[in-house]
């Protein structure tokens, strides 16, 4: 069976239902992640005030990175995403590696943040702290997310819509309010920052930018993809973008040099105008945490789901709801691992490991697309026409390996091991394929 047979019958029981602006939310939605309410901080320490210059010189190699999805998927428009894009240009292998690093990004990534949004909801309701009390709402959030996306890639996709629009208006007001207090002398560049900490405030730009690959999961379930999909996806970066920039602009000129030790930035910003406000912020953080947590549920479990359809891993995790057509045993598997992960806290120190596990994802992704393109590969109609995808893949994998270069050996050793786990993963996947001899 060649690639392109083998990714059709990959997604012949799902139902295209998600539109480009489907596809979008879930994208700003999961690359808009809680995170915004307090990086703005965390990349003022590293960098100081040439904070915003970091998220330009990131944006620009996302760009890159987006534009290679972007043509990707308009050829291979698949259950599982980029997993889709490797296999099809570099084989089984390629493609396993993806869809490992995807997963382990992205369930990594749901346990720290569901940790996070009990803590977060602690400060309102103080009982969480209790161990028993944070538990049982650990495993009842994670329950819920589940129960909504066995229902359907429609009720989920209409979740994550609503969430979407609800984590944004908190981050609207604090643009709109907080340029009244916006100071222009905190604006200029006060000095230059070092090379290393520059770096470092682009590592955490990245982790910021990532997670288009994790929204892509769900490509098999796209209306009309080889258009829906680079118009979701670039759209949905574009508004991301200037969403970091005008926050990060606007935090520094409102909060100057206290910026960087602030641990509620957003609402720190805003406490001068009003208490209200504040809390605002406070609650949309927990909103954000939620509606990720939604956008990954409704994602990563599509690449559990496209490995097992391929024989990667067992038939059973490719199993879908008769009537909702989703791919229910995927589902519970991805909350069941994130719940466990967000119970033991230990996800604490793999943190790094997902940043740089997305560095390994965009290199692989963009090198997938220019192969497509060279092959001409399109599998669902025709592709988008970009011209500058082989440019687009230089500016991407040579600032995906810029930022790698800035991880200390204890962070490499992490995704080392990381990949040679996925990679005894793919031996033993196909030892157990391979027929027995007579």
């Amino acid at each position: 069976m060649d690639a392109t047979h083998k990714i059709t019958d990959r997604d012949r029981d799902l139902k295209r239902v998600v539109g480009p602006v489907g596809l979008a939310a879930n994208v700003v939605n999961i690359v808009i992640g809680a995170g915004i309410f307090v990086l703005p901080a965390a990349v003022a320490r590293e960098a100081g005030s040439a904070a915003p210059l970091a998220y330009v010189a990131c944006a620009v190699i996302m760009g890159g990175v987006a534009l290679c999805f972007a043509d990707a998927g308009s050829r291979v428009p698949t259950s599982g995403g980029p997993y889709g894009y490797a296999e099809t240009a570099f084989g089984p292998c390629a493609g396993f590696f993806m869809g490992g690093l995807i997963w382990l990004s992205a369930v990594l990534a749901a346990a720290g943040i569901g940790s996070a949004l009990v803590d977060t909801l602690a400060n309102f309701f103080p009982s969480l702290r209790d161990p028993v009390a944070r538990a049982c709402l650990i495993i009842v959030l994670f329950a819920v997310l589940a129960l909504v996306n066995m229902r359907g890639a429609a009720p989920g996709a209409r979740l994550v819509d609503f969430l979407t629009a609800a984590k944004l208006i908190p981050l609207c007001v604090f643009l709109v309010a907080g340029s009244v207090l916006v100071v222009p002398a905190n604006l200029p560049l006060a000095a230059p920052p070092s090379t290393q900490g520059f770096g470092r405030a682009m590592m955490l730009a990245i982790f910021a930018f990532s997670g288009m690959e994790t929204a892509l999961g769900v490509s098999g379930e796209v209306r009309m993809p080889s258009r829906s999909v680079p118009i979701g996806l670039l759209a949905a970066m574009a508004t991301v973008t200037l969403f970091y920039i005008a926050i990060q602009l606007v935090a520094q000129g409102a909060l100057g040099g206290a910026l960087s030790n602030s641990p509620a930035p957003l609402a720190d910003a805003l406490a001068p105008l009003s208490r209200g406000l504040s809390l605002l912020l406070t609650a949309g953080a927990a909103v954000s945490m939620v509606g990720w947590l939604a956008g990954d549920v409704f994602s990563a479990p599509r690449v559990i789901y496209a490995a097992a359809r391929d024989g990667f891993l067992p038939a059973w995790l490719g199993l879908v709801g008769a009537r909702s057509h989703a791919p229910v045993a995927a589902i519970l598997v991805h909350v069941l691992m994130a719940a466990l992960l967000a119970l033991t806290g230990t996800f604490v120190e793999l943190a790094i490991l997902s940043t740089l596990a997305t560095v390994g994802i965009y290199i692989l992704g963009c090198a997938s697309a220019m192969v497509l393109k060279k092959r001409g590969i399109a599998i669902a109609g025709t592709p988008i026409d970009l011209k500058g995808t082989g440019f687009a893949a230089v500016v991407g994998i040579g600032g995906m390996i810029w930022v790698a270069a800035q991880a200390t050996l204890r962070e490499i050793l992490g995704i080392a091991v990381a990949l040679l786990m996925i990679g005894a993963l793919y031996l033993l996947a196909r030892h157990l394929r391979s027929p027995s001899p007579r």
